[in-house]
């Protein structure tokens, strides 16, 4: 799906990725740039296979500048993400032209639970589970926040987590 924070994304390393076809039971190879890597998308997402191995090149630097810079991510992710919550990660992708989790926000949608899901007071980009929510529960208060942020602002949000099954 081509993560990426803080100005950077998975495509900007990616050498090559090696995976299994289902469809045909055959392994291919291929350079990243064939990936078509775009925000949070690539040939992967509505690709029936599985990624087998992936090569990285990654950038030459000096391991204080690199040790820096993991902890000033590490201790941004800290104050402003509930990490100390069960989540999936970030719920929604970034709006165009907007930014989805002000807008969850100043809907005052934050704490906003179903069952044992909530949008986390912390960040409103991320649905936590308090513990005891059911896949259901999260899919409901997904859907409950994308309906009333279209009914507030006229902005359609999407799930930046993919539903299986």
């Amino acid at each position: 799906m081509n993560a990426g924070a803080f100005g950077g994304e998975i495509k900007d390393i990616v050498k090559n990725v090696t995976y299994l076809d289902l469809n045909d039971e055959t392994i291919y190879t291929i350079e990243g740039k064939k990936c078509n890597f775009t925000y949070r998308e690539s040939i992967f997402k509505n690709k029936n296979a599985l990624i087998l191995n992936v090569t990285l090149e990654l950038y030459n630097a000096q391991k204080e500048d690199i040790e820096k810079k993991m902890n000033e991510y590490k201790e941004k992710r800290l104050t402003t993400q509930p990490l100390d919550k069960i989540s999936a990660g970030s719920t929604f992708k970034r709006g165009n032209g907007f930014i989805t989790a002000q807008l969850i926000d100043e809907a005052g949608l934050k704490g906003k639970r179903i069952g044992g899901a909530e949008i986390s007071t912390k960040h409103a980009g991320f649905i936590i589970n308090n513990g005891n929510a059911t896949a259901q529960d999260i899919i409901e208060l997904i859907e409950y926040t994308q309906n009333e942020i279209y009914k507030k602002y006229n902005k359609k949000i999407e799930a930046e987590v993919r539903v299986i099954g």
